[in-house]
């Protein structure tokens, strides 16, 4: 199976706004539309659906979602598809949507994280068209940090050309994070922790490549063993064969991530991983086991190198990610960097 890339964005190109998910509470509103106004600001017309309620954790009824999320990756005159956030419970949409249908279509950029990685993930295996693992609607209006891009600027970049992303060496605590409804306007991403990419693994400089797909262990864990989640297939299409596997965790304890991480590991998510990055993550520890325990009981035995505390996760910055992209890893005593190319 070939990886299809959407055309890159251009101004005038309309972008899809909707909730697969979880919509957007009134008193955030105005949040969205600081969000909105942004992208509008970069050229592009945008059309907001109606599956945006957040009276409760899902926008509308799971056959109202999928239609909607269906009817703007069809629709040849929308580019690009972002919902404002994740949520809970974008499982209900997968097998409600026509993934032949999806296939066939002509590609459409599909961005987010969280929850959306839900969707992420099997959109690129399934269908071949590539996606973006990055920063939802509302953290949009957030100045990049210098070292990464923007979901705005990989989908604008030209098919074929390498980017390169690097750890810009600071985040945010979760405790810091700010309230958007008593700071709807804020831009500035206040970075003031210090903390680079490890490896967890052992010592030695890493140099892997392969195809990259990823997102969410809470999510993701719950596909594991499914046609959803085939990483194995989709990774025997390509050449060279192999790839980077990317995995965060949102929120759950150390144990709980352990045995997502080994259940997804037991169900062939990682066969043909030639790294594994993990994301930064606040989530706790137990008394007797740290995520990082928790990432090398699990994973450890894969023999492969295993990157910590990159900016891909629910801890910001946020670093985009194409599924599907040709990646390549560096991490040495020098510095780290991850390569993705759109071939």
């Amino acid at each position: 199976m070939a990886v299809r890339y959407p055309r890159p964005l251009r101004p005038g190109d309309r972008v899809g706004i909707t909730s697969p998910s979880s919509g957007v509470p009134d008193q955030l509103r105005p949040r969205l539309d600081v969000a909105i106004a942004d992208v509008r600001a970069h050229g592009y017309e945008v059309v907001v659906g109606r599956c945006m309620d957040g009276a409760t954790h899902v926008s509308a009824p799971a056959g109202e979602r999928a239609a909607e999320l269906m009817a703007m990756l069809t629709d040849p005159d929308i580019r690009a598809v972002v919902p404002p956030w994740g949520g809970e419970t974008a499982i209900d949409l997968l097998p409600l949507l026509d993934w032949e249908r999806l296939r066939e279509a002509e590609p459409t950029w599909l961005v987010g994280f969280s929850d959306m990685a839900t969707i992420l993930a099997p959109f690129t295996l399934l269908t071949g068209t590539a996606s973006v693992h990055g920063n939802n609607l509302m953290d949009t209006p957030y100045r990049t940090p210098q070292g990464l891009l923007s979901w705005l600027e990989i989908t604008a970049a030209a098919q074929g050309e390498p980017f390169t992303q690097v750890p810009p060496g600071r985040y945010r605590p979760s405790s810091e994070w700010v309230d958007y409804a008593g700071h709807p306007q804020v831009r500035d991403l206040t970075l003031s922790a210090e903390g680079g990419w490890r490896r967890l693994d052992g010592d030695g400089d890493v140099h892997a490549e392969g195809r990259l797909i990823g997102g969410c262990i809470e999510t993701l864990c719950n596909l594991a063993g499914t046609r959803y989640l085939d990483a194995t297939t989709f990774a025997e299409s390509q050449s060279p064969q192999g790839l980077i596997v990317y995995v965060e965790a949102a929120g759950d304890d150390a144990a709980t991530i352990c045995r997502n991480l080994h259940g997804m590991r037991l169900n062939g998510f990682f066969d043909t991983a030639t790294a594994v990055l993990v994301g930064r993550t606040s989530a706790p520890a137990i008394a007797t086991l740290t995520q990082d325990e928790a990432v090398m009981d699990a994973l450890g035995r894969l023999g492969v190198p295993i990157i910590a505390d990159v900016d891909c996760g629910h801890v910001q910055p946020y670093m985009p990610i194409v599924n599907g992209a040709h990646g390549r890893i560096t991490h040495t005593a020098t510095g780290s960097e991850l390569v993705q190319t759109l071939t």
